[in-house]
Order: structure tokens, then sequence, then C-alpha cells
């Protein structure tokens, strides 16, 4: 059976997570990814350890992630000659996708509103922090910044310690990322029955700001801010994590009656079944102290053995590697299998999409690997590759 996207063709000018994380998903799915990079400055995600494979074929295991099933073409677009290649390029591909700040395409010559005279249906998405528009358009960011503009980290957080760093980058994933996929995704439908493209404009701080869903609603109704744990999910009630007597930790996120009362059943904190309702402070912060003591008089093998009998939603906080060989997500195939430059094979997070491929995925790999049998695709003589490369074009 075919993947989904099976003949759709994008042009990726993107750089670090989350572009790439994007066209990785887009390219899983059955889409043609061609990466362009430049080849004197190279993306960082490269240099990132630990690394894969050795000499001119070493690359870092996160590349090799984020750009597998892609090919790459090292093009420097600032070059005389580069503009040429892309609009070669670009009737082969209907699909662009960019994370330049807002202006640098226009400057080269790539922005949508020059590349769709020629190429109405045209497919153009922007990744930027703050968008095309606005006062911050032109202000670097990163993931941290733009949880903190957009109120995210406000009351994702404690009282004793303020807001906490997640280890992954909320914004950027999904914000940049998974709303990069779902807008192509929707410019793609409504390009059949149109026949017309379209310019995407993804602000990774606009996908922060949507993400406080529930809080945002309830703050923007009452007028009041959402603090560091007050509200259900951040603290407020007993939803939280505790640590086991061997120093790890169990989830606990028994937040209806049925759970809450399983959970404290299996505690046997009986006295605390009738006061579960009050959502005090006082109250909450009692019951999260009692759950405390029980659950860091055993160690986590002890719990994970008495939670699988009952179904009380609380887990045990797994390391990746816990992660990857849980027969959970063995079964749903969350840990596949990449076939690098050297032919080895390397273990990579599949993505979480229904659409898994049967075979090996093609990891990442390097720089420009794919640029001399693109250009001859082009049509470009062998003494016109050699100016260009002598000018450092390609």
């Amino acid at each position: 059976m075919s993947l989904p996207l099976a003949g759709i063709k994008i042009l990726d000018f993107t750089t670090l997570l989350p572009g790439p994380y994007a066209t990785q998903i887009l390219a899983d799915m059955g889409a043609e990814v061609l990466r362009v990079e430049s080849p004197t400055r190279a993306d960082l995600v490269k240099f990132m350890p630990p690394y894969i494979g050795n000499g001119m074929d070493r690359v870092s295991a996160a590349h090799a992630t984020l750009n597998r099933n892609k090919q790459s073409i090292a093009i420097d677009l600032k070059k005389e000659g580069a503009q040429e290649i892309i609009h070669k390029l670009l009737p082969k591909y209907d699909i662009v996708i960019e994370q330049f700040r807002p202006g640098v395409m226009k400057r080269l010559g790539l922005d949508f509103a020059t590349l769709k005279e020629t190429q109405p249906n045209l497919i153009y998405c922007s990744i930027t922090g703050y968008g095309q528009t606005g006062p911050l358009k032109d202000r670097a960011g990163h993931d941290i910044n733009y949880l903190a503009l957009s109120g995210l980290a406000s009351f994702s957080g404690r009282e004793e310690t303020g807001p906490v760093l997640s280890g992954a980058q909320i914004a950027d994933v999904a914000g940049g990322s998974h709303n990069a996929v779902m807008a192509i995704l929707a410019a793609i439908i409504q390009r059949t029955t149109t026949n017309q493209g379209q310019y995407l404009d993804i602000s990774m701080s606009d996908a922060a700001m949507a993400l406080t869903t529930m809080a945002g609603a309830n703050a923007l109704t009452s007028g009041e801010d959402p603090d560091y744990g007050t509200d259900m999910l951040n603290g407020g009630l007993f939803y939280n994590y505790y640590k086991t007597s061997d120093d790890r930790y169990i989830s606990v996120g028994s937040l209806e009656p049925n759970f809450a009362l399983a959970l404290l059943s299996l505690l046997e904190l009986e006295e605390w079944k009738s006061k579960i309702g009050d959502q005090s402070p006082a109250m909450q912060k009692q019951i999260s102290e009692a759950i405390s003591e029980k659950v860091g008089a055993q160690p986590l093998t002890h719990w994970q053995a008495e939670f699988a009998k009952i179904d009380a939603c609380v887990e045990p906080v797994l390391t990746m590697n816990e992660a990857f060989k849980h027969p959970h997500f063995i079964e749903r195939g969350m840990v596949t299998r990449a076939i690098g430059n050297n032919n080895s094979e390397i273990k990579q997070i599949n993505t979480a999409l229904p659409f898994k491929r049967q075979e090996a995925h093609k990891a990442g790999g390097k720089l420009g690997a794919d640029t001399l049998s693109i250009m001859q695709s082009l049509g470009y003589s062998d003494e016109q590759i050699s100016v260009l490369k002598e000018n450092r074009c390609i």
C-alpha cells in the first residue's frame, strides 16, 4: 500500500528543528523532500553528539533522524547562479517551506509573491518565531522565549521555583512543526478544488499561546491570570509526580473520582476518601503529602507491580531507554530502523502518525549528498558544475 503523500514534492529551505521535523513527518508519509542546505553555513544540528558513522559519512544522531527519507543539495543562495538552480528545480516541486527571518527570501528573489507569478499552484510555508507581521516579526527567539511571551510559562511551574524548563521544545515542535504540517496538508486539500496555491504564515509564538487552551479561555473570560501551583494541572491538586524510595518517580493523574478512590484504596489511605472532593489548597496539600509519604516508602518496581493491577491513571516515569524497551511502544512501532550511508542499521524514533513504512527508513546523510545527481538531472554539464563549484555556489 502506497504512503498517503506519494507524489507530493517539497523544496525545504529550513534548518535546526521546527522545519526539518515538519518535513521529516511529511517525508515519512511519502512526500519527496529535497533539502536545500548552505555549503558554508552548516546546520548546527549536524554538530550535536552523539555521532553515527565515520569520516566523511559521520553525522549526528539527531540530524540522521530529522533528515531521514530526504535528499540534500548544497547551494549558497547568495552566490551567482543559485537562483537559476532554484528556478530550474521549482517546476518539479509544488511546495516550498522556509525558516528564514521575514524578508530574507524576498531579498533572494525567492519569496511567494515572486514565485507564484510563474507557479500559481505553489504552496509556500514560512516558519518563524513571531510570524511575518507585528512589531516582533524581526526579533530573534528560541523555544523558551515563545513560551514566555505567550503566557504559557507564567503558570507552568511551581510557586517555589517559578517557570520550569521542559526537556522538549514545545513551541518549536507543536508550533513550528505540527502546525506547519497541518497547514500544508489543508492547503493541499484546498488546491485540489481551486488549483491555486497559497502562502502559509506559521508563528511559533502564536502556536504557544494557542496551546494554553483551557487556561487561556478561563483567563480571557474571568480577567484573572492562572498562577503557579493553583490549577489542577500544575500542582493545585494531587495530580503530580511523586518520588519513590529509590529516587525514581511515578505520575499520578487520578483526577476523576473513580480513579482517585482506586488510588487511595491501593495506598491504604482510606481516611482521605471523603475529602478528595475538597479542592481547597490546604486540603489538596494534605492529600498530596499523604500520597507522597506512602509512595516514598517503596521503590519504583514495587509501585509498578501494584498499579499494574488497577486502572487509576498512575504510571512510572521512565527514562528514554526504558520507554524504548517498553512492550507497548515496541508493539506500536515507535522504535524504527533506518539505513545509514555505510549501510549500517540505525535505530530511530518513529513518526506517531499511523502511516508507518514497512521498509527501513533512509537515514539523513551528509551535506549535499545528492547535489551532483540533482544538478545532472537539471541538465547541467560537468563543465557548468565545475564552474559552480569553483565559485562556491554548490
